[in-house]
């Protein structure tokens, strides 16, 4: 197993909203016998999920391994072909980026797309070819990997999305009326924001908070706002705001899927997947997306799980051999 850490100074992200870091660490696994070789590989960027950054992909826990780990087992089984793992950082102040350009928080897809994707193929040994380019991820993760499927299939031709945000009604409804329960046991929104880093204890409603704040700042930015974007639901009464609602809605991918129909198609392979018991409910966004891939005759693989949303790392196993790399 290698792996490299790079630190990547990111022009765009430079002067961000929010002032977080525009250098970044990113791991970049080179699997075995890369060293000793002049073969070119294909890559896969790994995204992670809500609150996480491509160095925990990395963490050691008890009785499971590493993505390095499990990539050097997977390709030393002969299940998976070598290639180059990409680990990016789009966290923010925030929790995450969904991996989308906000006037909230930066331009976190022009750094994924425009920054990264030209350097990992400067840098190493790529095949520098869609074909041979892959976006995978889960949770969050998986959305930002179904959603730059969609909007960019000139640079991936091979898309992995597990238990990916969508149908937003089911998955954040929840966090909303936490959200309005408990902001003001902080003292409004503006204040948990300043000091989200140094609240105690980050229980479930600190971090149902932080999901909607997150989801705001990417979906429904607004600079004239107090806050930089706009929530959906009036604060006091918890009524639905329609027009902002929308805003949100567009970036649902089960919304997006159907004015992308051509660029789901142009995939080389399309895999998608959900446990049945998803605490976030993600499972019903995903049998809506499906449907509609097979009502427009969109190639895909989809496989629903017995299991949940967290703990699932396993399941690598399963989708990663699922990729077609050319």
């Amino acid at each position: 197993m290698s792996v490299t850490l790079e630190t990547f100074h990111s022009t765009v992200l430079q002067g961000n909203p929010l002032g977080d870091p525009a250098d970044r660490r990113i791991p970049v696994y080179l699997p075995p016998g890369y060293e000793d070789s002049d073969r070119r590989y294909p890559v896969l960027f790994f995204l992670t999920g809500f609150t996480g950054k491509g160095t925990m992909f990395l963490n050691e826990r008890a009785f499971e391994e590493t993505l390095p780990q499990r990539l050097d087992r997977l390709i030393g089984a002969g299940q998976v072909q070598p290639l180059i793992g990409v680990m990016p950082d789009c966290f923010t102040r925030y929790g995450g980026s969904q991996y989308l350009n906000s006037a909230a928080t930066g331009r976190y897809e022009d750094h994924l797309i425009d920054e990264l994707v030209p350097w990992v193929d400067k840098t190493w040994r790529t095949r520098g070819t869609k074909s041979s380019r892959a976006v995978a991820g889960k949770s969050s993760g998986g959305y930002g990997a179904i959603v730059h499927g969609m909007r960019h299939p000139d640079v991936f031709g091979h898309v992995l999305c597990a238990s990916g945000d969508m149908y937003f009604e089911y998955a954040y409804w929840n966090g909303f009326l936490d959200t309005l329960v408990t902001m003001g046991k902080y003292g409004g929104l503006n204040k948990f924001m300043e000091t989200i880093p140094t609240i105690r204890p980050k229980d479930q409603k600190w971090f149902s908070l932080l999901n909607t704040v997150g989801m705001a700042s990417s979906y429904a930015p607004n600079p004239a706002s107090p806050y930089g974007f706009d929530l959906p639901l009036d604060e006091r009464t918890g009524a639905l705001l329609p027009e902002v609602w929308a805003r949100w809605k567009a970036w649902d991918p089960v919304t997006m899927v159907d004015t992308h129909l051509d660029a789901l198609r142009s995939l080389d392979s399309l895999y998608i997947e959900c446990g049945n018991r998803d605490e976030f409910h993600l499972q019903f966004g995903a049998r809506m997306l499906v449907d509609k891939l097979k009502a427009a005759n969109v190639r895909h693989h989809y496989e629903e799980f017995d299991d949940g949303h967290m703990n699932i790392d396993y399941r690598w196993d399963v989708s990663l051999p699922a990729l077609n790399f050319q």
